[in-house]
């Protein structure tokens, strides 16, 4: 499965992006999504993750009812919402997917290229 990730962006803290991850080249409905993110510096890290059905979307703690995931199967698109965005969750984030889920780095085989987020102080 090929991904896409768009939506990214410069924004003042308070303020609010929704990411999208399109996907494309096998059934989309197959995969479980991650979103990620890697700030400058510091090693890459798990925001949060959904189920193939979209039932069971979680996401970490450090981005609880700030962050929630989605996706809808019948676009072959998975979202992030973010909201409340604090300086300190400037990163490029990445969806990326694989069959059987996991909120480690390693659980994930397909990645898309990344989408800059910078939120301003």
């Amino acid at each position: 499965v090929q991904l896409q990730a768009s939506g990214g962006g410069l924004v003042q803290a308070g303020g609010s992006l929704r990411l999208s991850c399109a996907a494309s080249g096998r059934t989309f409905s197959s995969y479980y999504m991650g979103w990620l993110r890697q700030a400058p510096g510091k090693e890459r890290e798990f925001v949060g993750g959904i189920s193939r059905s979209g039932n069971s979307p979680y996401v970490a703690d450090s981005v609880k009812g700030r962050f929630t995931i989605s996706r809808d199967n019948t676009k072959n698109t998975a979202y992030l919402q973010m909201n409340s965005l604090k300086p300190e969750d400037t990163a490029v984030y990445y969806c990326a997917a694989n069959t059987r889920g996991g909120s480690r780095v390693s659980d994930y085989v397909y990645w898309g290229q990344g989408t800059q987020v910078t939120v301003s102080s």
